[in-house]
């Protein structure tokens, strides 16, 4: 990582935080067959995943025959990643990097992909410029986020009343479900842009359940949960908060969650 970034700190913080999430791999995994039906992957095509975490997305695309490059900040991921390449017997170039900084030259993939990944890149600005400049002229990016108003986004904002503010000039992740945000922020270099809503589904025998299961495997409430190891009432407050929230949207041992799919091409 380069010594001079500012936020080099936040982003040591998140490669260590996110290093538990493998177990929830299983849960994103329809949704990036979604994601990669929603940036219609075509064989052939150069695919890069943006924060790949265990390659869900990637290994996806490269069963669809594309030719798959995929990039975490979290070296534990990128070797659950590898493996899961290996089961799938499909050949991925994987590399350990930042979503601000990708190692690649200019153009030199046909789609670009992030899911619930590049949301967490500190500067909004920064990794969509990324994103798009190793992205050819009319290609395709494509990412899945968590709208604000949806159990994600609103586990987002009890976390922010709990925990420490964001350090300056770090965007709150939840702002990426926004589509007015979204399209302010890609702007004028892309056109066509196609948003679409869906729900995942996941199983859990109680909100107590999910809430311990997100404690366990999800980069910010782990570090949250932390932070507030010798705050023992804060900390109950915080966990009834969250399964009050999850009962909202917990029905046959299975718990909404909706997020944003968002295809835009390159002008």
């Amino acid at each position: 990582m380069d010594s001079k970034d500012p936020f080099e700190s936040f982003k040591a913080a998140q490669k260590a935080a996110w290093a538990s999430f493998a177990p929830l791999a299983t849960l994103t995994t329809p949704v990036a067959a979604r994601l990669v039906r929603h940036a219609r992957v075509q064989a052939g095509q150069r695919v890069l995943d943006v924060g790949c975490g265990t390659g869900v997305v990637a290994v996806t695309a490269a069963r669809a025959g594309a030719h798959a490059t995929a990039l975490d900040l979290t070296p534990a991921l990128l070797e659950v990643a590898r493996e899961n390449s290996q089961i799938a017997g499909v050949s991925i170039d994987w590399r350990e990097g930042d979503a601000e900084s990708l190692p690649f030259d200019g153009g030199a993939f046909d789609v670009v992909l992030s899911q619930f990944a590049h949301i967490f890149a500190p500067r909004p600005e920064v990794a969509i410029a990324e994103m798009l400049r190793v992205l050819k002229p009319g290609g395709t990016l494509a990412f899945a986020t968590w709208p604000p108003e949806l159990l994600v986004g609103r586990m987002f904002a009890i976390r922010a009343r709990y925990g420490p503010p964001l350090p300056p000039g770090v965007a709150p992740p939840v702002l990426w479900g926004d589509p007015a945000v979204v399209s302010q922020r890609l702007g004028q270099s892309v056109k066509d842009i196609v948003f679409e809503r869906a729900t995942m589904r996941v199983p859990a025998l109680s909100p107590q359940h999910f809430r311990i299961n997100l404690e366990r495997t999800a980069g910010p409430l782990v570090q949250l949960v932390q932070s507030l190891t010798d705050e023992p009432e804060k900390l109950a407050a915080l966990r009834g908060e969250l399964e009050g929230l999850t009962a909202e949207y917990f029905e046959n041992n299975t718990v909404r969650q909706g997020y944003l799919l968002t295809r835009a091409t390159k002008a």
